[in-house]
C-alpha cells in the first residue's frame, strides 16, 4: 500500500478527535469573540493540523520494530495526536495573554 495513502487514511480516521479537541479550543473562553480571535483560532488549528500531518508522515517513515506494519500506523497516529495537542497547549496561554491584553487595553482607554 502507498505510504501517502496510509498516512492520509490515518489522519482522516483521527479527524473526528481533532475536530472535537479543536472545537473545544475555539469554544473556550466564550468571550471576547472578535473576528481577529476567530482568525487567530483558525490559524492555530491550521498550524496544528499541518504539524500533525508532518509528524504523522515522519512517524510512519520512522516506525520500525517487531510490531510489523501495524506498529508504523500506531507510531504515526500517536505522534500526530501528540503534536496536535502540543501546538494547542502552546497556543492556549499565548491566546490568553493576548485576550487579557486586549481587554485591559479597552478598559483603560
Amino acid at each position: 500500500m502507498n505510504a501517502f495513502f496510509e498516512t492520509g487514511l490515518s489522519f482522516i480516521l483521527f479527524l473526528p478527535t481533532f475536530a472535537i479537541v479543536g472545537g473545544l479550543y475555539c469554544a473556550w473562553p466564550r468571550a471576547p469573540r472578535s473576528a481577529a480571535r476567530w482568525l487567530a483560532d483558525l490559524g492555530v488549528l491550521a498550524l496544528a493540523a499541518a504539524a500533525s500531518i508532518v509528524a504523522m508522515r515522519w512517524g510512519f517513515d520512522a516506525g520500525t520494530g517487531s510490531g510489523g506494519h501495524l506498529w508504523r500506523q500506531i507510531v504515526a497516529t500517536l505522534l500526530a495526536y501528540g503534536v496536535f495537542l502540543a501546538v494547542l497547549a502552546i497556543a492556549w496561554p499565548l491566546r490568553a495573554r493576548w485576550l487579557r491584553g486586549g481587554r485591559m487595553g479597552r478598559a483603560e482607554g
